[in-house]
């Protein structure tokens, strides 16, 4: 997150399919900003599931953090654009934009997205990925590589994971970065993913 210093604000979107941890997720990497002392605004762009906005209010609640929202069912684009016109207004150093878990199913949700991503232009795009969920977290980071082209990966649930295998995999295949893991509940248990890590895990 160094580019953060050259670039303000610095807006990062989140993707994933639902059940991935993506909310929890956004929140620990909110937490984890404001603890170096970076401005945080949050953008509820997923309008299609009122407990995902519920979810996120209270995350953002519980951290002090400044929370945009749309009404239920209402356009994602404007929400995530009202966040980038609000952080810049107001001196914000980087935007964390929450979007909708899409399936390759649906269509009117995946151009949604893309128009989202033409709308918002992120400087990093993130997908979320349960590391429990063995080939089908691959076919979705393939899917989500089609529609977004992200930058890279937050594996969550790592800590029940016994040998990360996921992140082997999708550096392989996808040749895409995993950037950071999930190894816990709490708000401090998302930390930077680094090889010697997942060779630990695997030869001990």
């Amino acid at each position: 997150m160094e580019r953060v210093k050259i670039k303000r604000p610095y807006v990062v979107m989140f993707f994933g399919v639902n059940g991935v941890g993506k909310t929890t997720t956004i929140a620990k990497f909110a937490y984890m900003l404001k603890k170096r002392g970076l401005k945080v605004i949050v953008a509820a762009a997923d309008t299609f599931r009122a407990a995902a906005q519920e979810q996120l209010a209270i995350h953002c609640e519980k951290l002090e953090i400044p929370l945009v929202r749309g009404k239920y069912g209402g356009d994602p684009a404007s929400v995530a654009f009202d966040a980038i016109q609000s952080a810049k207004s107001r001196g914000f150093d980087v935007v964390l934009i929450d979007t909708a878990g899409r399936m390759h199913t649906d269509k009117d949700l995946t151009e949604e997205l893309k128009r989202i991503v033409r709308i918002s232009k992120p400087d990093l795009k993130l997908l979320v990925l349960d590391s429990l969920a063995g080939n089908d977290a691959l076919e979705q980071a393939k899917y989500f590589e089609r529609v977004v082209d992200y930058d890279g990966v937050i594996l969550t649930k790592i800590d029940a994971d016994t040998k990360g295998g996921i992140a082997i995999s999708l550096a392989y295949e996808l040749k895409k970065p995993v950037l950071y893991i999930g190894i816990g509940q709490t708000y401090d248990d998302l930390i930077p993913f680094t090889p010697e890590w997942i060779m630990e895990r695997l030869f001990s």
